[in-house]
C-alpha cells in the first residue's frame, strides 16, 4: 500500500469522494504543512498553525495510481483559487499535494502539467514533500458517511461525490 496526502478545501469533501474510489483502502482526515505539533481543529481553523486540512489516502498501486488519484483531485475541487474552496476561506483550505518520495513527486509534476491544460486560470496548488501528518479528531473521520443529512453535507459534499460518480463511473466502488 502507498500513501498520498491531499488538501483541497474542507477535508470532509475529499474524504467523502476518495472513500468511494476503487483501489483506495482508507482515507483519513487530518492536518499537514504547519509548524505546530499535534494541532487541534480549532487551532487549525484559526489559521495560526500553518496547517492545511488534508486527507491521507492509502491506496493499492496494483489497482489505482497517483495519476488516477490526481485526475479525481483536479476534477472535484478548484485548484485555481488561493486559500479557498467555495465559502471555506483561509490558508487551512489551500489546494496542496504532499508527496511521499521523489518517484511520487515526478508523477505529481506530470499530473500538474496535464491539468494546466484543463483550466483557464493558473493552478495555485502547492506541491511539497510530506513532513508530518496529524490525524484529525475522531468526529471528523467518515464525516459524510456519518452525517449524510447535515446541511453542509447535502449542499457542499454530496454534489462533489455525485460529480465524482458521474465523471469517473469506472472508478466507483460498487
Amino acid at each position: 500500500m502507498s500513501l498520498l496526502t491531499l488538501g483541497g478545501g474542507c477535508f470532509w469533501c475529499l474524504e467523502a469522494v476518495f472513500s468511494h474510489m476503487i483501489g483506495v483502502a482508507s482515507v483519513v482526515s487530518g492536518y499537514a504543512g504547519g509548524d505546530v505539533d499535534n494541532p487541534t481543529y480549532n487551532a487549525v481553523c484559526s489559521g495560526s498553525t500553518g496547517h492545511a486540512e488534508v486527507i491521507q489516502i492509502k491506496y493499492d498501486e496494483k489497482v489505482t495510481s497517483v495519476t488516477e488519484l490526481l485526475d479525481v483531485f483536479w476534477e472535484v475541487h478548484d485548484p485555481t483559487t488561493l486559500n479557498r474552496q467555495g465559502n471555506d476561506i483561509g490558508t487551512q483550505y489551500r489546494s496542496v499535494i504532499y508527496y511521499a518520495d521523489e518517484a511520487q513527486h515526478k508523477e505529481v509534476l506530470n499530473s500538474l502539467e496535464k491539468a494546466k491544460k484543463e483550466f483557464s486560470s493558473p493552478i495555485v496548488t502547492q506541491i511539497e514533500p510530506l513532513d508530518v501528518f496529524y490525524e484529525a479528531e475522531e468526529y471528523h473521520q467518515n464525516y459524510f458517511k456519518n452525517n449524510p443529512n447535515q446541511g453542509y453535507c447535502q449542499v457542499v459534499i454530496k454534489p462533489k461525490v455525485d460529480k465524482f460518480k458521474k465523471v469517473f463511473k469506472e472508478k466507483v466502488l460498487k
